[in-house]
């Protein structure tokens, strides 16, 4: 039986489907504003968005760093909703913590068994996805080490694996998201916005996910596609947003079931 997680005034998992959404990094104080009010009035739940970033090549756009900690405080209470944030290091859990709702473990980490050692130690959310070479017994094997230190709030999050395939960014595995489902206590989202790397193929996957009795999605999204700075190519725009979770709800009603609400007056961390 899943263990619902509650993520500031947002529960994952149990009767409800939870969207998580925002953009891949946080750029500017209105465009994290700008995002925010959509997710929020347009059903979403929970707000992502980077601060340290973790990329692929040297030279691109790394995230702003603690310059983006005030937007993101200013952004949540305004909006009301909790934040999520990517952890990249030890380092940052002291400096994230106080900021945040909850703490992701991004593909490249989840094998950071010393980061995942010091998250055990805190008792913030956090969601773990699975790496993108990783096995399903060791993704849940990394949750343990969560456990292990006494965390037991955990997301677990299918974000796409690398296969031979050249035509989508990743391959969604949404039956290792379901078998994750079946086989651990925790709730379980699929990112398909890094599984697939093409916004006409997020809500399809979001709605498969929905149909699946997975527990929501994590998606991004951006005002302006072509002048993000970390992975505009695979956003969702503002109203391809509103789209999505207009397709959602039908779904979810068939199957009894409805999007996430959150809950206001929760105090922050």
């Amino acid at each position: 039986m899943t263990r619902p997680v509650r993520v500031g005034g947002t529960v994952v998992g149990g009767d409800a489907f939870t969207v998580v959404a925002g953009p891949c990094a946080i750029e500017s104080r209105d465009q994290f504003m700008t995002v925010a009010r959509r997710v929020r009035d347009e059903g979403g739940a929970v707000l992502r968005g980077g601060i340290f970033k973790m990329r692929t090549d040297p030279h691109s756009f790394q995230g702003l760093g603690p310059e983006a900690l005030a937007y993101a405080d200013e952004v949540r209470r305004a909006t009301g909703l909790p934040f999520v944030v990517e952890v990249a290091a030890i380092e940052q859990v002291e400096v994230l913590a106080p900021h945040a709702d909850a703490l992701q473990v991004g593909s490249r980490n989840m094998h950071n068994y010393y980061l995942l050692k010091e998250l055990g130690h805190t008792r913030i959310p956090v969601l773990l996805k699975r790496g993108f070479a990783a096995e399903l017994r060791e993704w849940l094997l990394a949750a343990e080490y969560l456990v292990a230190g006494g965390n037991e709030s955990i997301i677990l999050c299918e974000r796409g694996i690398r296969t031979f395939e050249r035509e989508t960014r990743n391959t969604l595995d949404l039956a290792g998201a379901v078998w994750a489902r079946q086989r651990s206590p925790f709730p379980v989202l699929v990112d398909p916005s890094h599984a697939t790397g093409r916004p006409e193929l997020v809500t399809p996957m979001c709605l498969a996910a929905a149909a699946a009795g997975l527990d929501g999605v994590m998606v991004e999204v951006h005002p302006d596609n072509a002048a993000a700075l970390s992975d505009g190519f695979q956003a969702l725009t503002l109203e391809g947003f509103s789209n999505l979770t207009r397709a959602l709800r039908p779904i979810l009603a068939a199957l009894n079931r409805s999007l996430s609400s959150v809950e206001q007056g929760i105090p922050h961390p």
